[in-house]
C-alpha cells in the first residue's frame, strides 16, 4: 500500500504524458481494493455491529490513493491542453506583446498607451488573458459547470420569467378570454475586483527566455481560482459573488423561487442507519427532467470519501472513477465534481449540492485583465498588481437541490 502511494505521488508530481496508461492502472486497482476492504467493513458491522480501526485506517489511506491518482490524471491533461503564448494582440496592434513585456520587465511604456486603463495598470495580451480564464476554468471546479458570460460594464442585469402567460383549450367558435401575461424579474450581477500580486526579482524579468504572459498566468491562476471558488460556493455578495449556499436554503415542499431547496438525511450529522443510499437517489428526483440531463454533484473531498462506502440495494458501489486522464468520477451515474470549499459532513450543514449548475449558476467576467508595476515597494522585488473583475451568483433557483444533514 505504501509503494502504491508512494508510485503515484510520483505520478502526481512529473506527469508525464506517458504515464497517462499506468496511472489509470494503479487507480483501477486502488480501487478494487478499496471495494474489497470495504465490503469487508460491512460485513464487520453486519455480524458484530462495529468496525476494526485498522480496517478503517485502511479505508482512509485507500482514499488518499484515490484522490492522488485522480490528480495526477488531471494533471496529465492539462499538461497536455497548455498552449504556447506566443502570438501578438491583433485587437490592439501586433506590437502589444513586445510592448507589454517591456513594461513588465524593465517598466518602458512606449506603445503602451492604447492598452491603459483609467484605474491605473495596463491590459494584459489577449492570449495572456484567455490562457488566465481558461487556466481558472480548468482549477475552478464551479467556473466549470457554470455558465460564464462577458460583460462590458460593472453590472450585468438579467431578465427572468417566474411564471408564462396563461392559457387554455377553447371551442373552435367560443369567446376567447383574455389571459394573463408572464411574470418577470430580473437579477443583477454586479462584477466584484479581484486582485494578486505577484512578485520578481529583476534578474528573473532580465532573463530573455521568460514569458511574461506565461508566468503572470501562471503566477495569480491559482491565487484567482482559490478566491473565486470560496466565492462562488459560499461569497455573501458584497463586492464578491454571491455563493449558491448562501441563498435562503427550504425544506423542497416549501420550496419558492429566491431559495433553494433541500432534502433532510433524517439524522443530524449523519446518514440514516438503514439504506443511506436512499437520500441520493430521492436528491436526484427533486430535480426536475429537464435540468437532470445535465446534472452534477459537488461536495468536498472527505465527503466524496464518504459516498465512496454506499452500496446501491443489489450491492453496486454507487461512486465509479473517471476512467480517462481529465475523467472526472460519477455517483449514480452523474459526474462528480470537487469542491474543497464545501462543508464538511456535521449537523445541520449541507455538504452536497446536485443540480444543472450551467442554468443554475451564472460568472459574470468583466473584460480586461490589468496588471500595475510596482518596482519600489518591495525592493528588491518588482511586484504586479494584477486585477480582474469578477461577479457571480444563482440565476435559476429550481436547478440546484441540496442535502441537508439535519433531523428535518
Amino acid at each position: 500500500m505504501t509503494e502504491l502511494m508512494e508510485r503515484l505521488e510520483n505520478k502526481a508530481s512529473t506527469a508525464a504524458a506517458t504515464d497517462s496508461e499506468a496511472t489509470l492502472g494503479e487507480l483501477m486497482s486502488a480501487f478494487e481494493e478499496f471495494k474489497r476492504t470495504n465490503d469487508g467493513r460491512l460485513k464487520e458491522l453486519e455480524k458484530r455491529g462495529t468496525t476494526d480501526a485498522l480496517t478503517e485506517e485502511k479505508l482512509g489511506r485507500l482514499n488518499q490513493v484515490l484522490d492522488g491518482a485522480k490528480a495526477a490524471m488531471d494533471r496529465i491533461a492539462l499538461e497536455r491542453s497548455r498552449p504556447a503564448l506566443e502570438a501578438g494582440r491583433p485587437d490592439l496592434g501586433d506590437e502589444y506583446k513586445d510592448a507589454f513585456s517591456a513594461y513588465v520587465k524593465r517598466g518602458e511604456e512606449k506603445a503602451l498607451s492604447i492598452g491603459s486603463n483609467p484605474d491605473g495598470g495596463y491590459l494584459v495580451p489577449a492570449e495572456t488573458e484567455s490562457e488566465i480564464l481558461k487556466r481558472l476554468t480548468q482549477v475552478s471546479p464551479i467556473r466549470a459547470i457554470a455558465s460564464v458570460r462577458n460583460i462590458s460594464t460593472g453590472l450585468y442585469k438579467k431578465p427572468v420569467s417566474l411564471t408564462g402567460p396563461v392559457t387554455g383549450w377553447v371551442a373552435e367558435t367560443a369567446s376567447r378570454p383574455q389571459t394573463n401575461s408572464q411574470t418577470l424579474d430580473s437579477i443583477d450581477f454586479a462584477a466584484g475586483e479581484l486582485y494578486a500580486q505577484p512578485a520578481a526579482t529583476a534578474a528573473f524579468l532580465d532573463d530573455a527566455a521568460v514569458d511574461v504572459g506565461q508566468w503572470i498566468a501562471e503566477e495569480v491562476n491559482a491565487a484567482f481560482a482559490e478566491q473565486e471558488t470560496a466565492a462562488f460556493v459560499s461569497g455573501n455578495g458584497t463586492n464578491k459573488p454571491k455563493g449558491f449556499l448562501a441563498e435562503t436554503q427550504v425544506a423542497e415542499g416549501s420550496w419558492a423561487w429566491d431559495s433553494i431547496g433541500y432534502l433532510a438525511t433524517g439524522v443530524s450529522g449523519a446518514w440514516p442507519s438503514t439504506d443511506p443510499s436512499d437520500k441520493l437517489i430521492d436528491l436526484v428526483y427533486t430535480l426536475k427532467a429537464g435540468y437532470r440531463q445535465n446534472a452534477s454533484w459537488v461536495m468536498n473531498r472527505k465527503s466524496q470519501g464518504a459516498v465512496r462506502k454506499l452500496k446501491d440495494t443489489e450491492g453496486n458501489y454507487l461512486w465509479s472513477p473517471g476512467v480517462t486522464a481529465g475523467a472526472k468520477p460519477t455517483l449514480l451515474g452523474f459526474e462528480l465534481v470537487e469542491a474543497e470549499d464545501m462543508p464538511n459532513i456535521g449537523a445541520g450543514t449541507t455538504p452536497v449540492a446536485f443540480g444543472d449548475f450551467r442554468r443554475g449558476y451564472l460568472v459574470v467576467d468583466r473584460t480586461g485583465v490589468n496588471v500595475l508595476r510596482d518596482p519600489y515597494s518591495a525592493k528588491p522585488y518588482v511586484l504586479f498588481y494584477t486585477t480582474k473583475r469578477v461577479g457571480g451568483g444563482v440565476q435559476d433557483f429550481d436547478a440546484i437541490k441540496l442535502l441537508k444533514f439535519s433531523a428535518s
